[in-house]
C-alpha cells in the first residue's frame, strides 16, 4: 500500500486525483518516477477521448517583444476552466514558447518544442487536458509588426475574452490604447474603404440592389439607393468610418486627424469566433455523473 507521503508528491508532480494516484503507485510497486509515466500515459488517453468535443471558450493574448507581436487564442470547453490559475500559467507559457519560435500559425505553433520542458506545444496541450480533464486546444496564432516610429496599442476586455491589437503611428499611448478599445468593441473588418476586397463590394452592391428592387423602387433611384446604402455598410465594417465609441458623435478617422495619427494595422480575437458551441444542461450533467 502506497504511503501518503507517496501519494502528495504524486499528486504536486501531476496534478492528478488522489484515488488516481494512489492506483498509479500501486501498479508501479510505488515507484513514483514510473507512476508519473503511468498517469500521463493514462491521461493522454482520456485526452485523446475529448478530441471530438466542442472547445469553444477560453483566453486570446498578446505578448509583445519589440517591434513584434503574437496575438493568440488558446480554448477550453468551460467558462470555469478558463479562469483557472493553472489554465491561465499554460497560455502564458504556449505564448512565451511561440513568441521565441518566430512562427506564424497554428499548425506550426503546435510542433514547436519547449526546450525546457521538452514536449511540443501540441504536448503540452494534451497534458494539460489529461489533468484539467478538458478539451484544450491552441485555435488561432497570428503576428504583428511594427517600424520603430510606430507603437503597439492593446485592450483585452474580460481579461483576454475579446483582444484588439493595433499599431499606429502618432499620437500616444493613450490614443493606440483608444483605438484597440474601439477595435475591441466595435469589430470592424477593414482598416479602410480601399482595404475592402472588389469581391465583398460587388456581393454587398448585388444584395442591395435586389433589396431596392423588391422594394418596388423605380430603375432611376435604385442606383442612388445602392450608393447611400453602400456608404452605411462601409460605415459599419471599416474601422476609420466606424463612430468612435468613446465619442460617437465623429468617425474614428477625425479622432485620429485631431491627434495626427493613423492606424497601420489591427487586429481582434474574440474566444469562440466562429465555433457552434454545444448547449449544456450543467444540472443534468451533474445528475448523470452522480449517477454512475
Amino acid at each position: 500500500m502506497p504511503t501518503i507521503e507517496k501519494i502528495k508528491i504524486l499528486r504536486e508532480k501531476t496534478g492528478a486525483g488522489m484515488m488516481d494516484c494512489k492506483k498509479a503507485l500501486v501498479q508501479t510497486n510505488g515507484d513514483v518516477d514510473k507512476a508519473v509515466d503511468f498517469l500521463r500515459e493514462r491521461g493522454l488517453l482520456k485526452a485523446a477521448s475529448k478530441a471530438t468535443r466542442v472547445a469553444a471558450e477560453g483566453l486570446a493574448n498578446v505578448i509583445i517583444t519589440g517591434n513584434e507581436a503574437l496575438i493568440y487564442e488558446v480554448n477550453s470547453e468551460t467558462d470555469f476552466v478558463s479562469q483557472n490559475e493553472n489554465f491561465h500559467k499554460l497560455v502564458e507559457e504556449v505564448g512565451t514558447v511561440i513568441q521565441a519560435s518566430g512562427v506564424t500559425n497554428t499548425e506550426d505553433a503546435l510542433k514547436v518544442v519547449n526546450k525546457a520542458e521538452k514536449l511540443t506545444v501540441e504536448q503540452m496541450l494534451l497534458n494539460m487536458t489529461a489533468k484539467i480533464g478538458e478539451k484544450i486546444t491552441l485555435r488561432r496564432v497570428s503576428r504583428l509588426n511594427k517600424q520603430d516610429d510606430e507603437i503597439f496599442g492593446l485592450y483585452k476586455h474580460q481579461g483576454g475574452r475579446i483582444v484588439g491589437l493595433v499599431v499606429v503611428k502618432g499620437g500616444d499611448d493613450e490614443l493606440a490604447k483608444n483605438i484597440a478599445m474601439h477595435v475591441a468593441a466595435s469589430n470592424p473588418k477593414f482598416l479602410d474603404r480601399n482595404s475592402v476586397d472588389e469581391a465583398t463590394v460587388a456581393h454587398e452592391k448585388e444584395v442591395l440592389t435586389q433589396q431596392a428592387l423588391n422594394e418596388g423602387k423605380p430603375a432611376n433611384i435604385v442606383e442612388k439607393m445602392v450608393i447611400g446604402r453602400l456608404n452605411k455598410f462601409f460605415e459599419d465594417i471599416c474601422l476609420v468610418d466606424q463612430a468612435y465609441v468613446k465619442d460617437p458623435d465623429i468617425k474614428v478617422k477625425k479622432y485620429l486627424k485631431d491627434n495626427q495619427a493613423e492606424v497601420k494595422n489591427f487586429v481582434r480575437i474574440e474566444v469562440g469566433e466562429g465555433i457552434e458551441k454545444k448547449e449544456e444542461d450543467f444540472a443534468a450533467e451533474v445528475a448523470a455523473q452522480m449517477g454512475q
